[in-house]
């Protein structure tokens, strides 16, 4: 009787383990983390993800930079001091015979101040401003691209943080419950040695399994612990009670080949390497640029007291225009064009690198995704087989039919099997998240998650258009 209440309990604590099972997830939502729940933490406090976060917001500035080449320059200047003009100076008399020269020295100290403004306008620089913009623009484009990878990977790596702890808790249970099973085994052994129903070796056999039965108990606490570290480290908090999660595939494309079509349009990767290639041509542009002749128009004022001897003041104001063509600067210019180029050609190889990438890893994810499907239906299928032979060799042990190492063998196969499906159950879940985030879908819109939604736009209208100021829209 004990031994049957035993394998029922562990029978319990993998029907719990099995992540697919929407009524232990209802049992226990009440009370216990979700999945969901888990996915919200990472994205709101995942310093990786805030990080990035950070990183968007400093590149957002590089538009409003572009954009300071369509505005004017204004600067101020103020002079205040004291010079000293010393004057040595001659003067002839041609009225007389011979002629005469006088000479006369002056020397005076003098206070001299002034002040003035200039305003300076560029009307053209070979485009380089429009381009600069334009290249900021798409700098900023990329760089949400990059946030949604960064975004995508934590996301999946709370998932896998959660799906792997709920795992090694439920391996933990079937060994801790194993190791029960294989000492009431030992206990029983013992007794019909002792009565001499079996020799000393099938006890040394029972000895034996719950060692082993020990070692491996000891070893999924280390796991289990493993995996609690690293819960905290990608979600933030430390790990509650865990209810079971379920897998997303229902949110990803329904075949193979529209999953690979998404994935190679979609992908956050893809896109920002798209993005890349603009940059790149954009910077071609603005080397060009500095073959162009630049025309300027510069506005200025000043007002000087004493500014030379027997000069009290002295007002000037002028508008001028400037224009300057280039013609040779030691070749400098045409290098970076031909860099640029250069680079042009490298990003469109890595956009190449970027789908390739981006296609290997949906049919990859596909077929883990199928593959754990699969192996769902085989483990349930071997579960079940294992728990009939196990009571099967039980009932012949006591006839005499088998050996205690047939019923140790039995219990083993059985524990194996049960780990092999909480395994099973586990990389389903994981899988549909890899799918789902190799097509470009993990994120927390598409996941309807309730959560208030890093909107990256919100910040680059703040900054676009700010002419002045050195704290940022937060205040600092």
């Amino acid at each position: 009787m004990n031994g049957r209440r035993l394998r029922a309990h562990m029978l319990a604590v993998a029907s719990l383990a099995l992540a697919g099972f929407a009524t232990a997830a209802a049992c226990t939502a009440a009370v216990a983390d979700t999945l969901e729940w888990a996915l919200v933490q990472a994205y709101q406090n995942n310093p990786s993800l805030n990080a990035q976060r950070a990183a968007l917001r400093a590149t957002d500035e590089n538009v409003p930079q572009a954009l300071s080449g369509y505005r004017p320059k204004l600067s101020v200047t103020s002079t205040d001091g004291y010079a000293y003009a010393s004057t040595l100076s001659e003067s002839v008399n041609q009225q007389v015979f011979p002629n005469s020269v006088t000479y006369s020295n002056i020397a005076k100290d003098m206070g001299q101040r002034g002040y003035g403004a200039t305003a300076t306008e560029t009307l053209f620089n070979g485009f380089q401003t429009a381009n600069k913009t334009r290249q900021a623009e798409s700098q900023v484009m990329g760089a949400r691209e990059t946030l949604r990878v960064t975004e995508q990977q934590v996301l999946l790596d709370a998932a896998t943080a959660y799906m792997n702890l709920l795992r090694d808790e439920a391996i933990l249970d079937l060994n801790r419950s194993n190791v029960e099973v294989l000492t009431e085994q030992l206990k029983q052994t013992r007794d019909r040695f002792n009565v001499g129903e079996v020799t000393r070796t099938d006890v040394a056999q029972a000895e034996s399994r719950l060692a082993a039965g020990r070692s491996a108990l000891l070893g999924a606490q280390s796991n289990y612990v493993t995996s609690q570290a690293n819960y905290r480290r990608v979600i933030g908090v430390d790990p509650g009670k865990l209810s079971p999660g379920t897998p997303v595939d229902r949110l990803s494309p329904a075949t193979l080949p529209v999953a690979i079509t998404e994935g190679e349009n979609q992908s956050p990767s893809v896109l920002a390497a798209q993005y890349g290639v603009d940059i790149a041509e954009l910077a071609v542009k603005i080397s060009e640029g500095a073959l162009y002749p630049n025309l300027s128009l510069t506005a200025s004022a000043a007002k000087e007291y004493s500014p030379l001897y027997n000069v009290l003041k002295q007002t000037t104001a002028s508008v001028l225009g400037t224009i300057t063509i280039p013609i040779y600067q030691g070749g400098a210019e045409y290098s970076a064009i031909r860099q640029s180029k250069e680079t042009v050609g490298q990003q469109r190889l890595n956009l190449d690198i970027n789908r390739d990438q981006a296609r290997a890893t949906v049919v990859q994810s596909w077929g883990q995704l199928d593959a754990a499907k699969a192996q769902i239906e085989a483990t349930t299928a071997q579960v079940n087989a294992a728990e009939i032979a196990l009571n099967g060799v039980r009932e012949e042990a006591r006839v005499g039919q088998r050996t205690t190492l047939d019923v140790l063998n039995a219990q083993q196969e059985l524990v194996n099997a049960r780990v092999a499906l909480v395994t099973a159950q586990h990389d389903r879940v994981v899988a549909s998240y890899t799918l789902l985030a190799a097509v470009g879908g993990l994120s927390m819109q598409h996941l309807g998650l309730n959560v208030l939604i890093y909107d990256p736009q919100v910040h680059y209208q703040q900054v676009r258009d700010a002419w002045i100021g050195v704290r940022g829209p937060d205040g600092r």
